[in-house]
């Protein structure tokens, strides 16, 4: 459990620590309510495992699962993590938790707080979020104030839904593409959090390795894609809109009709629905995880290079083209730079999207892993220059990306470190975590920042260092 895939998986920023597994023994689905459509799940609890549950229990209730399902589903929504149906924002579809404080007591949020009947967890724990006073539970997401070891989940009631592609031919079509995704996600014709993903993708989610389609030295060439797309069931195309509708027939039909119309008006733009492509196609995945059912095919795509890894470069940006823009040029330019496939997926919603950038690389390779780290931080800086920054990040660029949110002399991080050593005084969980520091290790050169980041991948600038 735990994985954080391309993020830095479950490793500890400090050396030497001790790292507690939840997964393992706190595995439990604590409660399923029907008539509610909401779950309470401690950490060790995949997707998988609740899918299976509520399968087992014929109960028309859907989870949503984001493109990987073996992970936590506790985990990936205080991770901030996202999936594709309309409770694709996991943690906006969180509610109640209860959290084990840095001086070891119990802390319950939400309507938890309040007891319920002779003893019982209160009746509306899993029903309204906020309850009564300040809101807390933002802070213990993305942070190491406090363990979550319960969480209760809203489930999506079971729907009719049906899945479909569009393809653009052209490049220059991106900034259009967002352009005419962003009123349709605004008026919620578009029924989940679609993707919009890059041609590179039909090649890289086929699982065959990148040598398949292009041996020469760098990047896969723009020619080779085209060359190797023409030949797979989308053709010759540059973007790739995966998304699903809900509701019944008709009202399907409708929004379908909406959609096939706006997205006409960019010349060569053609709708296809899953029997009109292979039954190994990948749309059919998308099928299962926008209605619900955990899948692991999106990690295909770990076969474009031997002994495969990856990070995700994670910046959030306006649904706007020439912002879309500004972003994917930056991208663009930063791997051509460094020698790198750039393999990017959009994850569009009304007024943001999240642009995700998939560096897959060798890991037996040190130059690899220095190039892919290289452009990594480059990214970072650039992108924050423009004023876009990721919502998550690898636990070796956490300083950086903390440092980018700098406004008002890093009143942010003050704030964070207050409440860090209001909370956790001896500052023992999780020092470092998404660059929040506790009192004793501050000011120490614990960070790792600009180009320490490719040393630390040799072990090096991982401890204390001295600051001019």
């Amino acid at each position: 459990m735990g994985r954080n895939i391309g993020y830095g998986g479950t490793a500890p920023r400090v050396p030497g620590s001790v790292v507690i597994d939840l997964g393992r023994r706190m595995n439990r689905i604590l409660n399923i309510d029907a008539e509610n459509a909401s779950c309470l799940v401690e950490p060790g609890v995949s997707y998988f495992a609740l899918y299976e549950e509520i399968q087992r229990r014929k109960l028309p209730l859907w989870i949503d699962t984001p493109d990987v399902g073996g992970g936590s589903v506790l985990g990936n929504a205080i991770d901030r993590g996202v999936g594709y149906t309309p409770y694709g924002d996991h943690f906006a579809n969180h509610c109640g938790m209860e959290i084990v404080l840095p001086n070891g007591e119990l802390l319950r949020t939400g309507m938890g707080a309040l007891p319920g009947k002779d003893g019982a967890d209160n009746p509306t724990w899993q029903s309204f979020q906020p309850a009564y006073g300040p809101y807390v539970d933002g802070i213990f997401s993305q942070s190491n104030f406090g363990i979550v070891v319960r969480m209760g989940i809203w489930l999506m009631p079971e729907i009719g839904h049906q899945s479909y592609v569009i393809t653009f031919p052209r490049e220059e079509d991106f900034p259009e593409i967002v352009e005419i995704i962003r009123p349709l996600a605004q008026q919620r014709i578009l029924g989940n959090i679609p993707q919009l993903r890059h041609v590179i993708q039909e090649l890289a989610t086929t699982a065959r390795p990148k040598s398949d389609f292009y041996s020469g030295p760098g990047p896969i060439p723009r020619e080779a894609i085209r060359e190797h797309a023409a030949k797979l069931p989308l053709g010759d195309v540059s973007w790739v809109f995966y998304g699903t509708q809900y509701g019944d027939a008709a009202s399907i039909a409708k929004q379908l009709d909406v959609i096939r119309t706006a997205f006409s008006k960019i010349p060569g733009a053609k709708m296809l629905l899953p029997e009109d492509l292979p039954a190994d196609h990948y749309l059919h995945s998308r099928v299962s995880v926008c209605s619900g059912v955990p899948v692991l095919r999106e990690l295909d795509w770990l076969n474009w290079v031997p002994n495969a890894a990856h990070l995700f470069f994670s910046p959030i940006v306006p649904t706007r083209g020439r912002d879309a823009k500004i972003v994917h040029d930056i991208v663009v330019r930063l791997h051509a730079k460094h020698g790198l496939d750039l393999i990017p997926t959009l994850c569009v919603a009304g007024r943001e999207m999240h642009y995700i950038v998939n560096i897959v690389y060798d890991r037996s390779s040190l130059d690899e892993k220095r190039r892919a780290a290289a452009c990594m931080r480059e990214m970072i800086a650039e992108a924050a220059a423009e004023g876009y920054g990721e919502y998550r990040t690898h636990i070796l660029f956490a300083d950086m990306v903390a440092g980018t949110y700098n406004w008002g002399q890093n009143a942010l991080m003050r704030f964070n470190e207050t409440i860090k050593d209001a909370l956790d005084p001896n500052g023992i969980l999780a020092p470092g975590r998404n660059g929040i520091w506790p009192k004793r290790f501050r000011g120490k050169g614990w960070e790792i920042l600009g180009t320490e980041v490719e040393d630390a991948l040799e072990g090096k600038g991982i401890g204390p260092k001295p600051r001019a």
